[in-house]
C-alpha cells in the first residue's frame, strides 16, 4: 500500500508490537503435525507446540515472513489477534467488533473471512463468516461513513475464523493462497497430489537427497517435483506471492533481503537421479509442463513407461508411489494393478526404500509385501496408509 504522507484518521498501522516476537499458527494435515513442528524448529521457531492440524509457534517478522517462503508442510500462517467466548451471534458479533479493523486494513481495501466451526452454538460455517464480515464493515460504516467490500479470492486481508465449542478466535492470514500454490502447477490429472501432503510424504519418509528418486506412477508430476526442490534447495514459496504483502506494515526491503538469501541457497547440482514416469502420455507432458513452471526440467527425467517396462537407477533409491485406490476402476482390475505393483517392486527396486500411499486397505494385501511402516494420513477426505516396504537385495520381505 503506498504511503500517504501524513496520517489520517482511518489509516492502518500495526503496532510496533508486530515487529517483536508473535505468537503464530501453522496449519497442515492430519499427520504431517510432527514434520511441520521440525521443519519449524529448524527455522528457529520459538515455543513450538503441536495440535490437530496445526503447530504454534513464536518469532518475529521476519520469521513470519520465512515460514511462508521456507515451510513444505505448511497449508498457511496465521497470525491470531483476538479471542473471545461466545454462544450467539449477538455475542459473536461484539466480540468481533472488540478489534480495531483499522489497525489493519484501509476502508477503500478489500477482506474476507473463512470459518473453521466445530461447536453446538453455531451450526454453519457460513453464517458465522457472514456475522464476522458483517461486524467488521459495520464498524467501518460508523467509524468513517465507508467500508471495505468483500472480496474472495484475492483481498487486501484475509481473517480467519475459529469457533471450538464457545472459544473464538480471529486470525489475520498472512499467507493468502493457500502454500500449497507453489506456482508450478495448472493443469491438472484427475486425482493430483496436494503439494504440501507430497512434500509430508517425502519428510515422512527421510528424504535427504542422498539417493535416487523414482515415481513410477508420477500422474502429474508433484512428488518427483517436491522431490527435486528439497534435493536443490529451492524454497517452496520462492516463486508466489503472499497475504502479508499486503497489509500496512509490509517490509519490503526485509522481504527481499530475504528472496536473495533463498535464491542463494539454491544449489546448481545434485549427485543422484529423480525420475518420473507414467503410463500415460497426456500426464507426462502435464508433467513436463509443470517442471518447466518450477525451472527445474533439466533436474527430473520424465518418461512416458509402464512400471513393468521401468528400469530404475541402481539402488540405493527412495521409490514413491501413489496408485489409484479403486474409485475409477474395477475390483478385478485394481486387484491386478497392486499385485503388478509388489512383484515389480521384487524385481526392479532391490536395494530401495518403497513407500506407498493407500486408501484401499484390502488392495494393499495384494502387494504381498510386510510394511516396517504404516503412517496413518489423509488425501482429500480419503483415511489413508503410508507403508514403508524395505527391499533388501535378493528377497521382497
Amino acid at each position: 500500500m503506498a504511503s500517504l504522507g501524513h496520517r489520517c484518521r482511518y489509516c492502518p498501522v500495526f503496532s510496533g508490537a508486530m515487529a517483536e516476537r508473535m505468537k503464530l499458527l501453522a496449519k497442515t494435515f492430519f499427520g504431517l503435525e510432527a514434520v511441520l513442528a521440525d521443519e519449524l524448529e529448524q527455522l528457529g521457531a520459538k515455543e513450538v507446540v503441536q495440535h490437530k492440524r496445526a503447530v504454534s509457534f513464536a518469532g518475529d517478522q521476519a520469521l513470519m515472513y520465512r515460514a511462508n517462503l521456507h515451510l513444505r508442510t505448511a497449508l498457511r500462517i496465521l497470525q491470531p489477534i483476538h479471542a473471545f467466548v461466545a454462544r450467539n451471534e449477538q455475542a459473536l458479533y461484539r466480540g468481533v467488533q472488540q478489534v480495531n479493523w483499522a489497525r489493519y486494513l484501509h476502508p477503500k481495501g478489500t477482506l474476507a473471512v473463512d470459518s473453521v466451526v466445530n461447536s453446538p452454538y453455531f451450526k454453519h460455517s457460513h453464517y458465522a463468516a457472514l456475522k464476522t464480515k458483517d461486524a467488521i464493515v459495520d464498524q467501518f460504516r460508523k467509524k468513517f461513513g465507508k467500508r471495505p467490500s468483500v472480496e474472495v479470492a484475492n483481498p487486501t486481508l484475509r481473517i480467519n475464523l475459529h469457533i471450538s465449542q464457545d472459544r473464538c478466535s480471529l486470525s489475520l492470514d498472512s499467507s493468502g493462497d493457500s502454500l500449497h500454490k507453489r506456482g508450478y502447477r495448472l493443469d491438472k490429472n484427475p486425482a493430483p497430489l496436494n503439494e504440501v501432503l507430497a512434500a509430508g510424504m517425502l519428510r515422512l519418509a527421510g528424504w535427504q537427497a542422498d539417493r535416487h528418486f523414482v515415481d513410477p506412477m508420477c500422474g502429474s508430476g508433484t512428488l518427483p517435483i517436491e522431490a527435486a526442490m528439497m534435493a536443490y534447495g529451492v524454497a517452496p514459496g520462492l516463486y508466489r506471492q503472499f497475504g502479508f504483502m499486503k497489509w500496512p506494515d509490509f517490509d519490503r526491503q526485509l522481504w527481499d533481503q530475504l528472496l536473495r538469501q533463498a535464491g542463494q541457497e539454491v544449489q546448481p547440482y545434485f549427485a543422484h537421479e529423480i525420475w518420473g514416469t507414467d503410463q500415460s502420455e497426456r500426464f507426462i507432458q502435464i508433467a513436463t509442463d509443470n517442471t518447466r513452471r518450477a525451472r527445474l526440467r533439466r533436474a527430473i527425467k520424465l518418461e512416458v513407461c509402464s512400471m513393468q517396462e521401468l528400469q530404475p537407477p541402481e539402488a540405493p533409491g527412495l521409490v514413491m508411489i501413489n496408485p489409484p485406490y479403486g474409485e475409477r476402476l474395477k475390483a478385478d482390475d485394481l486387484t491386478a494393478l497392486y499385485s503388478m505393483i509388489g512383484d515389480q517392486l521384487k524385481q526392479r527396486f532391490a536395494g530401495y526404500d518403497a513407500w506407498v500411499l493407500s486408501a484401499n486397505k484390502e488392495a494393499m494385501k495384494r502387494i504381498g509385501l510386510r510394511a516396517s511402516v504404516k503412517k496413518e494420513l489423509f488425501n482429500g477426505p480419503l483415511a489413508c496408509r503410508f507403508h514403508k516396504f524395505e527391499m533388501y537385495r535378493g528377497k521382497g520381505k
